[in-house]
């Protein structure tokens, strides 16, 4: 438990550890600036507090990391949860839509984090000494360049490395944050939550203003439910209610101590809060710090991106395993180097932390309140609560992230419009190809044969030659275009034919005993089904290798893949629009081929191509 908890502390910690170095100051100092007294202080101090203990606490670790789908967490794995207890209603559809919505989010805050939070970071330079002002976008680019960089050698070595330093940062803000309250103890009653309610009666509309920045100080609590798969429930709460939440608290606690006591440190209370013979180190700390922040959502995009193939919302694309032991380490070329040139794209242009804390706030609390929403239904419909107490912590739950997300809405025109536009696009390309793979699937059933009718009317006037032909098909019913196409052209058939199609269940894992399906068809001809979970690879080789019941074992050298690669044209048939048609045979196009997907050999495959109207 300590290992995990310590690992926990590295990779699901990074993210809110690092909002102490501008959550406070952006309350202050943002695009609402407050007056820095006693009553703002202890009032945002109140909001901070309680934020963590609704949202983190009471939200997240208390209820939502009991939501588990075997063991796996995030948006998708809610979904695929959640839709699996439900029958195909409009509901079903409504969560659907929300779960897109909550992955199309996630890719915004993706490109985002990075940049603010090695741009806040490098930025203490400037404390150190003003002439480093003009080294921080060189600096911070760099930084950004190396970690995109060496994410092709997998995180395995450095990870190894990420839950040590956290803890060495997690206890050095605490200690600075003990500095802080000694010199004004009476920081502590800020905790109480009636300094939060004056500071909404004193100017009702500044403080919904002002949620806009504290909750920047919440931001990567997705992450707790995200990375559960890798260390559980029980680590991660050990970890938060252990180290993370007390050591935030107390860093929290010591900033506004100090600009309780000399107003001018909100300029930057992170970094002025340590003697100045630390402050160079402590930007060091925080700069690793932000690269772990980075590097933990950076890897929650590739598994994201890894789930929504796997469940059907993205093409194939091109995805790497960096470790031989840890299924979870991959590395995905095209989402790597698009977060790259979008992050380079944000710091170039947004320039400073502060700049970019308007842009950073939407996508996150939008992500929590769409959590909070699917938090009903799971509490409804699949835990069965009792009616009253369901509704009493739904109703907290999107009171509280429906203000936070409302007050991020006013900063639409000051960046917030950048994660939406991201989320926007992300949004479109799942449906689009969720929308045109159904759509292909109804055209390729019209051309379709049932089996018994081919079985029995061609089977037996057509000449067999030695071998194992396979041939994938999408479907699980009828004849697969491929066959129909060889027959056309080759007149022949190999001695064992079997058709098979891989599906993905709404599971992460798909147990071995479970994961292969075999029905005889006879004249030779096998009708197999490979299941596989939205976290699972698709090795079809493998499969075949340990499946005996469909005519016996398989020779690689003596089997045949058949695979359909079909021209889509766009047309005026009932559908989708033609632009998002366009669109989806753009990404049938540029899909990674089945033949790299489902891992067949180069020499043993026949791609047989045609064209077809959707």
């Amino acid at each position: 438990m300590a290992t995990l908890a310590i690992g926990a502390i590295g990779v699901v910690f990074g993210d809110i550890g690092t909002s102490p170095l501008y959550s406070l100051k952006e309350s202050f100092i943002g695009h609402h600036p407050l007056k820095v007294d006693q009553t703002h202080i202890f009032g945002v101090l109140s909001l901070v507090f309680w934020t963590m203990i609704v949202i983190v606490t009471v939200k997240y670790v208390f209820m939502i990391l009991r939501a588990d789908n075997k063991g796996e967490g995030g948006s998708l794995a809610l979904l695929a949860l959640v839709s699996r207890c439900m029958a195909d209603t409009r509901l079903t559809y409504i969560m659907v839509m929300l779960g897109l919505s909550a992955t199309a989010l996630f890719f915004g805050d993706a490109i985002i984090t990075p940049a603010v939070s090695v741009l806040s970071a490098v930025e203490g330079l400037t404390v150190v000494h003003p002439a480093f002002e003009r080294l921080v976008l060189p600096i911070s680019i760099a930084i950004l360049i190396g970690l995109f960089a060496i994410q092709s050698r997998g995180t395995a070595a450095v990870g190894k490395l990420f839950g040590p330093v956290m803890v060495v940062y997690f206890l050095t803000i605490a200690a600075l944050g003990v500095t802080g309250i000694a010199e004004a103890p009476e920081i502590l009653w800020a905790l109480n939550p009636i300094h939060g309610v004056e500071f909404f009666a004193l100017d009702p509309m500044l403080a919904f203003l002002a949620l806009g920045s504290i909750v920047l100080a919440v931001t990567g609590a997705e992450a707790l439910y995200a990375d559960m798969g890798h260390f559980g429930r029980r680590a991660i709460t050990v970890a938060w209610l252990g180290m993370a939440f007390p050591c935030l608290l107390i860093n929290y606690l010591g900033q506004s101590a100090m600009m309780l006591r000399h107003p001018e440190t909100v300029e930057n209370p992170f970094f002025l809060l340590a003697p100045e013979a630390l402050r160079l180190p402590l930007v060091l700390l925080a700069t690793m710090a932000t690269v772990i922040a980075s590097q933990a959502v950076i890897s929650g995009a590739f598994s994201v991106s890894q789930q929504a193939v796997q469940l059907g919302y993205l093409p194939r694309i091109r995805i790497r395993h960096t470790s031989a032991s840890a299924a979870g380490q991959i590395y995905v070329p095209v989402v790597n180097w698009a977060l790259l040139v979008l992050v380079v794209l944000l710091v170039l242009s947004f320039k400073t932390s502060g700049n970019l804390a308007s842009a950073y706030g939407i996508a996150v609390t939008g992500t929590m309140f769409i959590t909070a929403c699917m938090f009903g239904v799971l509490a409804f419909v699949v835990w069965r609560w009792p009616p009253l107490v369901a509704g009493f912590f739904t109703g907290v739950f999107l009171l509280v992230d429906g203000a936070y997300f409302a007050s991020n809405v006013t900063k639409i025109p000051d960046g917030g419009w950048f994660p939406l536009v991201v989320a926007g696009i992300a949004f479109t390309m799942l449906t689009t190809w969720a929308t045109g793979r159904r759509i292909l699937r109804e055209r390729l059933a019209e051309d379709s044969m049932p089996f018994d009718i081919f079985l029995n009317s061609v089977c037996q006037k057509v000449r067999r030659v030695a071998g194992t032909s396979v041939f994938l098909a999408s479907n699980a019913e009828g004849i697969p275009p491929a066959l129909l196409h060889n027959l056309k052209h080759n007149h022949i058939l190999h001695d064992r034919v079997v058709v098979l199609t891989v599906e993905t269940q709404n599971v992460p894992h798909v147990p071995p005993e479970r994961r292969r399906e075999v029905e005889d068809l006879g004249f030779g001809f096998y009708r197999m089904i490979i299941r596989i979970g939205f976290m699972d690879e698709a090795d079809v080789p493998a499969e075949l290798a340990a499946e005996t019941r469909a005519g016996g074992p398989f020779k690689p050298m003596d089997t045949s893949y058949f695979l359909a690669r079909q021209t889509l044209i766009a047309s005026k048939r009932p559908g989708m629009a033609i632009w998002r048609e366009k669109l989806f045979a753009w990404m049938v196009r540029n899909a990674e081929s089945a033949m790299v997907f489902f891992r067949l050999p180069t020499n043993r495959v026949i791609e047989l191509g045609s064209q077809l109207e959707i």
